[in-house]
């Protein structure tokens, strides 16, 4: 999961957990708030009207029954309570809606009224309706101290508890807009911060990629500034040191081709005569050879210079690249004989018409990667070529019998420097300035292990630009 997704998500949990927990604790608060305020009014109004009936002590047992009657159906908000005049044994002798219910009320407040002499209440379903209500039981006491019912108060909590849910309700709703308000707002800054992170990545990536000196704007004088500053303050100090190096190179690859020009050129002379002895025209021979691998590696410092600095240009031209291949092949080959590796080229029929290119790099791109495969696949005493044309692509194919490339070394054999785990001896930068050379033709050079070992390189030229 991505930072935004994660800095997102963990926020809106924490918000969202908050949230909840406060509309809970409110809708909790307020139902407890109005259960007390509706039992206390409810128990105010039932010890009341018992205390005004138990007061009126000096009628006779049925004119003070008949007053008990008469109060309860006379009841003036019937709208909103019900009041039941209800004898001990919970039988209703009259209702303010007045119809009395025919059964019995089960429900313990009644009983417990008249036992204890004293209001009781009731929370919970009506065993009739199945409704949940709430009930409120004060006691009805003639003088001569028997209770002779109890005045009974009853309200459905349908409404309040409506109240409750609707109170549930607007919390939810203030919790959810309040994530998403802080999702939002997150989104909007962490995305901010994140076009920053992805800017100084992508130009981090850029600089260990070997672009040295591009600089990263700094937008923010916070951490996030600091880190761009001290990155562009890394990249310029690595332009300088590719700069001095590139110098560097550059300087001691001319200083060391006019030695080796002359080295090559006198050691050719020794060896066309007939004045030198066997032993001699060996020795000069590996002179001559150890010179040429030398230019070889100049060569390439120069090529690499010129390519890290932008000055690596094309001489394009149409050429036979076909015959541009071959000889470069033959005339490889004979130089292979010597240490007993035999390079074939296959043949191939097909019309392979001119195409444009600098044909001077490309027999360089080809001579690199023969030489490299006569290096590092030369054991394997054999190395096969072969071209193949299929309409807008030259491909060509240099395959070595040796031991293959490690897999984990495949992805890293076209950078400079690299060397691997080969012990042969080379610089590290052939392979990639063939592939600088490839590429600025709009081709692609891959390397891969071949079926049944040894390693199989790929230039892929297009036919036309």
């Amino acid at each position: 999961m991505s930072l935004r997704r994660r800095w997102l998500w963990n926020t809106a949990a924490v918000v969202a957990s908050v949230g909840l927990v406060c509309a809970l604790a409110v809708t909790v608060l307020f139902a407890l708030t109005d259960y007390s305020n509706l039992h206390a009014n409810l128990r105010l109004r039932a010890e009341t009207a018992a205390e005004a009936l138990n007061g009126v002590q000096n009628q006779e047992y049925e004119d003070f029954y008949q007053t008990c009657l008469d109060a309860v159906q006379s009841f003036s908000q019937r709208n909103t309570l019900e009041v039941q005049f209800v004898d001990p044994e919970g039988n209703v002798l009259s209702t303010s809606y007045g119809i009395p219910t025919p059964s019995a009320l089960k429900t313990p407040e009644i009983a417990e009224a008249a036992r204890t002499r004293g209001a009781q209440d009731y929370f919970g379903k009506d065993p009739e309706t199945g409704k949940r209500i709430l009930a409120v039981s004060a006691p009805i006491i003639y003088r001569n101290g028997e209770v002779i019912g109890v005045l009974r108060f009853v309200t459905a909590i349908r409404r309040m508890e409506q109240h409750i849910g609707m109170v549930l309700a607007i919390g939810l709703l203030a919790a959810a807009g309040l994530t998403g308000a802080t999702i939002l707002s997150n989104h909007y800054c962490i995305r901010s911060i994140l076009l920053s992170v992805a800017e100084i990545t992508q130009k981090a990536r850029r600089i260990a990629g070997g672009t040295y000196g591009i600089q990263i704007e700094i937008l923010s004088h916070d951490e996030l500034g600091e880190l761009a500053e001290a990155i562009n303050d890394l990249s310029n100090q690595l332009s300088q040191n590719e700069k001095m190096q590139s110098e560097f190179i550059s300087s001691l690859s001319h200083e060391l081709r006019t030695p080796l020009t002359a080295i090559t050129g006198w050691s050719e002379t020794l060896l066309g005569g007939d004045t030198l002895d066997a032993e001699t025209a060996r020795g000069m021979r590996i002179i001559l050879r150890e010179a040429r691998r030398l230019t070889e590696m100049v060569v390439d410092l120069l090529d690499f210079t010129r390519m890290q600095d932008g000055r690596m240009t094309l001489n394009v031209e149409p050429a036979d690249i076909r015959s541009e291949f071959e000889d470069t092949v033959y005339m490889y080959s004979s130089r292979l004989v010597q240490e007993n590796i035999t390079l074939e080229l296959e043949e191939n029929n097909q019309d392979i018409p001119e195409i444009p290119c600098d044909a001077k790099r490309l027999r360089q791109v080809f001579l690199n990667v023969l030489d490299n495969a006569a290096k590092h696949g030369g054991e394997g005493g054999r190395i096969l070529a072969s071209m193949h044309y299929d309409g807008s692509t030259v491909t060509f194919r240099i395959r070595d019998f040796g031991p293959g490339i490690p897999e984990d070394e495949l992805s890293l054999v076209k950078k400079k420097f690299y060397r691997g785990s080969s012990k042969t001896r080379g610089t590290g930068i052939g392979l990639a300035v063939c592939e600088e050379i490839v590429t600025m033709h709009g081709g692609t050079l891959t390397l891969e292990n071949a079926k049944g070992g040894g390693t199989l390189v790929t230039i892929a030229l297009p036919a036309a630009q």
